[in-house]
């Protein structure tokens, strides 16, 4: 592999700098360096950041392959500037055994846009009842560290505690999706002012806010660690800044699409705003962005769930919930977050990256832009402005809210341990 000097970058946003990457490691970060040789990447302007780490992916494979495989899973996440993902277990089969995880993280391996890194079921087949093969996943090639039932809730308190006594075992941690399922029977939407007007189900805030005071409880009594999916209300924002006081081990993570849209937008009734946990008020968006700056919400996750054209595209009661985002990630961010003067690019580099590599112990990412360190990094046009055409992505799915939308910032080049894996903003 040749070298790469990528010159003049704003590295996490400060003063223009070169990095030479030698193979698969970075050889040397300054100013004035020089290669003889080496293959020349003109950064002026451009910020360079440690490549994305994804803590909450939804990769589809097996059994989704209309939706998402985990080869065009990982060139979206290559194209959002994403090194790393971590590949949620609701797959056909679940993910709930050594050979399903194994089985994701070799398809990783083997395509090589990014890692990937199977999160392990924390029940068998999802249903709640029975804890999975947990310590066999841990053990296995993938070493899962990261458990959720994501799509649905761990609601069973002694369960769920289980869970959290077992992964302590090995310091692993599980990542709760906050949905009491008895209050959200039939919810089409956020419960409040718009669902009322418009005649659909009400999706109350205390639904997620009632799991997450009680999981933070057990994770306290347990002396485990617990991570909140998708945090999305105000009132859970205040729990998790509680726990925290208390010094309980919660982290958790926002959604882009719950930093930037609200249910207003349900109005129009497009399916495409239809997703789990729902988009809530104004109040709530301006709760969550505050909570992200002050670190009280400790990563931006995308929650990318790709659907196939069928399940959008049809009334709103019968529509999948979910949207995509690896590729839309970084400029919602940078809209909602960086463009505001809530966090500046080091700010970002430690949500998008150093963080959700710390809470999922991915190796080789989330690290700094320092020599002797891999070479997983990503360059963004941060000057860049333009609306979103889903006709572009390199998901196998396109069923995005900001589909002509203007966003800010466009992903220029992406390395995968020195390796380019998208170039002037094209797959290699």
């Amino acid at each position: 592999m040749s070298k790469i000097l990528i010159r003049g970058a704003k590295v996490l946003g400060g003063e223009p700098q070169d990095v030479l990457i030698d193979g698969s490691a970075i050889e040397a970060v300054g100013t004035g360096i020089s290669a003889e040789g080496a293959e020349v990447v003109d950064a002026a302007g451009k910020v360079l950041l440690p490549g994305l780490v994804d803590l909450h992916t939804h990769l589809r494979e097996p059994g989704r392959e209309d939706s998402e495989t985990v080869l065009t899973g990982t060139r979206a996440a290559a194209s959002g500037g994403y090194t790393a993902v971590f590949a949620m277990a609701n797959t056909f089969p679940v993910a709930d055994t050594a050979g399903v995880v194994e089985q994701v993280y070799r398809l990783g391996q083997q395509h090589g846009y990014c890692d990937v890194q199977p999160i392990g079921a924390v029940t068998v087949g999802l249903e709640g009842r029975k804890l999975a093969e947990l310590g066999a996943m841990h053990e296995s090639a993938a070493g899962v560290t990261v458990f959720s039932d994501d799509g649905k809730c761990v609601d069973d308190a002694v369960i769920m505690r289980r869970a959290l006594e077992y992964v302590k075992a090995f310091g692993g941690v599980v990542a709760q999706h906050a949905q009491e399922p008895r209050l959200t029977e039939g919810a089409q939407m956020n419960e409040g002012v718009v669902s009322a007007e418009l005649g659909l189900g009400g999706w109350p805030a205390v639904a997620e806010e009632s799991i997450i005071a009680r999981d933070v409880l057990l994770a306290e009594h347990v002396g485990s660690r617990v991570h909140i999916c998708h945090l999305s209300t105000a009132g859970s924002v205040e729990i998790v800044r509680w726990a925290k006081s208390r010094g309980i081990d919660v982290t958790a993570e926002v959604t882009p699409h719950h930093l930037l849209l609200t249910d207003e937008l349900v109005r129009s009734y497009n399916p495409v705003y239809k997703v789990n946990p729902p988009l809530r008020t104004e109040r709530d968006v301006l709760a969550l962005r505050e909570a992200l700056a002050d670190g009280t919400i400790d990563i931006v996750a995308t929650d990318h769930a790709p659907h196939p054209h069928e399940d959008k595209d049809c009334e709103w009661a019968a529509a999948a919930m979910g949207m995509v985002g690896l590729e839309t990630a970084l400029s919602v961010v940078q809209e909602t977050m960086v463009d505001t003067g809530l966090l500046d690019w080091a700010g970002v580099a430690e949500r998008m990256s150093f963080k959700p590599a710390e809470i999922g112990q991915a190796k080789g990412h989330g690290r700094p832009v320092s020599a002797g360190e891999p070479a997983n990094l990503m360059l963004v046009d941060t000057e860049y402005r333009g609306s979103v055409d889903p006709a572009g992505f390199a998901s196998r799915s396109r069923n995005t809210p900001y589909e002509g939308r203007e966003l800010p910032g466009r992903v220029t080049h992406t390395w995968l341990r020195g390796k380019a894996t998208l170039v002037d903003g094209k797959l290699t």
